[in-house]
């Protein structure tokens, strides 16, 4: 059986430190980056992340493709104003 994870309907995909939220085809994704974790009751949780609003488009490096950029504290909390981003930029 193939588990997707998906966050408010959207798929996330996670390599190491890196996580991917939104559908490539649309024209802007967020990109996450765990920037530090720390230890909570013996688990190991993101503690500051990196939550940019980027641009699908390709043939753009990637520092023209950042739309909005920030940096919050815990993954949550990130990934909650990438969402915000995302629909606001899908319903424009």
């Amino acid at each position: 059986m193939d588990t997707k994870v998906t966050y408010k309907g959207l798929p996330l995909v996670r390599n190491n430190n890196e996580i991917y939220y939104g559908q490539p085809s649309n024209e802007s994704i967020v990109y996450l980056n765990i920037v530090s974790t720390k230890q909570v009751e013996g688990q190991e949780i993101a503690d500051k992340v990196q939550v940019a609003l980027i641009s699908t488009n390709t043939e753009l490096d990637f520092l023209q493709r950042i739309k909005k950029q920030g940096v919050k504290d815990g993954l949550y909390d990130a990934l909650d104003v990438g969402a915000v981003w995302l629909q606001s930029t899908l319903h424009e």
